[in-house]
C-alpha cells in the first residue's frame, strides 16, 4: 500500500480472516454497528507500523461442523472430539475420511495442542497440560456466552 505500508514489511501478529471486516471499515471510514463483525479486530495500526502490541489476545476458530476452538499464543483448545477437518465429514460422504489422523487420546472430551511444537495437531495434550486446558476452556465459555471476541464498539 504505497505511502501507507512499507513494502516487504512482516508482522508476527496472530490475525484471522474475520479481521478484514473491521480493518477495511477503518480504512474507508465506515462505522460498523456493534452487532456486526463480533469477532473482527482492526489491524490498521499494525499495518501502518503504529504498534507492535498484540491486536488480539485470543483467536476463535470454527470448524466445518460449526464447533468452536480458541487459540492463545502457541496453544489451541477445542472443546470437542475431532476437528471437523480431521474427519472431513461425519459420514465420510466426501471420500476423505481415509486421510484422517488417528485419535491419540480417545478418552479425552476435547483437544489441546501446542502449535509451535506440533503445527499438524497430532499430539493431544488435553490431559498433560490441565492448567492451560482449563484456562482456555474458561475463556472459550466466556466468549460463547458473550457472543463475541472483539470489544464492543459503542
Amino acid at each position: 500500500w504505497p505511502g501507507k505500508v512499507k513494502a516487504g514489511s512482516v508482522s508476527d501478529q496472530t490475525v484471522c480472516l474475520t479481521d478484514l471486516m473491521a480493518t477495511c471499515a477503518q480504512i474507508v471510514g465506515a462505522e460498523l454497528p456493534d452487532d456486526s463483525a463480533e469477532d473482527s479486530f482492526d489491524l490498521l495500526p499494525v499495518l501502518l507500523g503504529e504498534t507492535d502490541e498484540p491486536v488480539r489476545e485470543f483467536t476463535l476458530h470454527q470448524t466445518i461442523s460449526l464447533a468452536l476452538a480458541i487459540r492463545q499464543g502457541d496453544w489451541k483448545y477445542l472443546d470437542h472430539k475431532g476437528s471437523g477437518g480431521s474427519n472431513y465429514s461425519r459420514d465420510g460422504e466426501w471420500g476423505l475420511k481415509q486421510y484422517a489422523l488417528p485419535d491419540k487420546a480417545p478418552e479425552a472430551s476435547g483437544q489441546l495442542y501446542n502449535l509451535r511444537e506440533d503445527p499438524g495437531e497430532t499430539n493431544n495434550l488435553y490431559f498433560k497440560k490441565p492448567f492451560i486446558r482449563e484456562k482456555l476452556k474458561a475463556k472459550l465459555e466466556e466468549l460463547k456466552q458473550s457472543g463475541r471476541s472483539a470489544p464492543r464498539r459503542q
